[in-house]
């Protein structure tokens, strides 16, 4: 007969996460676990995120990832070059569907955003070639001890903002930027304590101490 101690099952362990993560929030962690900070490189998946990056100005992550599948349907799956066709009565419909955020100039701007969009696929083969071009394809892994190291923007997302704009993108300020770069794994600000911390290389660990001292 089996004994009563081998029949019994542990508790499954609670991953430790960043500390932005909210207890409880199964749609938030999984968001962290399986897409924040991950390299992305699919052109329409990058649309995705600068499009709902945009959308959360002024508003919480939590509302926009509740709300990830009816922009999904507004904005034919994220498909630039359908988006950049939208014209006024289409954009009018959508200031009736409540699904998404009905912010007028939020949706003019992922219509002319697509548009810029296109124009970057155009000059540089694929999005994805342009952002990753900023890093020379290589993920910046920043290794921040704590939350509170971790910076609203940087002169990388300044750089990129400022770029953006004169293309014709909109709600691209750099703290959007910066929190799209998290987003999309260009940069990757897991926290050490959280289980996808990753510790940045020794030559950037050498250059943030000379840049203190």
């Amino acid at each position: 007969m089996a004994s009563k101690r081998a029949g019994k099952s542990r508790p499954p362990i609670e991953k430790i996460r960043c500390g932005w993560v909210p207890a409880g929030d199964v749609e938030y962690a999984r968001y962290h676990d399986a897409e924040w900070g991950r390299p992305v490189r699919d052109d329409r998946h990058l649309f995705e995120m600068l499009t709902l990056e945009g959308a959360q100005a002024g508003l919480s992550w939590s509302t926009i990832l509740r709300k990830r599948a009816a922009y999904r349907q507004a904005f034919a799956d994220f498909d630039p070059a359908k988006v950049a066709r939208f014209d006024a009565r289409r954009r009018a419909a959508l200031l009736q569907d409540t699904g998404i955020v009905r912010n007028r100039l939020k949706i003019d701007s992922t219509v002319s955003n697509a548009q810029a969009f296109l124009a970057v696929q155009q000059e540089f083969g694929s999005f994805s070639r342009y952002l990753w071009n900023w890093v020379s394809g290589r993920p910046v892994i920043n290794g921040w001890r704590a939350r509170g190291q971790v910076p609203a923007s940087t002169e990388l997302s300044d750089r990129i903002s400022r770029d953006l704009k004169k293309r014709g993108f909109r709600f691209v300020g750099s703290t959007i930027i910066y929190a799209y770069l998290q987003a999309v794994g260009v940069v990757n600000d897991h926290t050490q304590g959280c289980y996808l911390y990753k510790a940045p290389p020794a030559a950037a660990r050498v250059a943030r101490r000379a840049s203190r001292s």
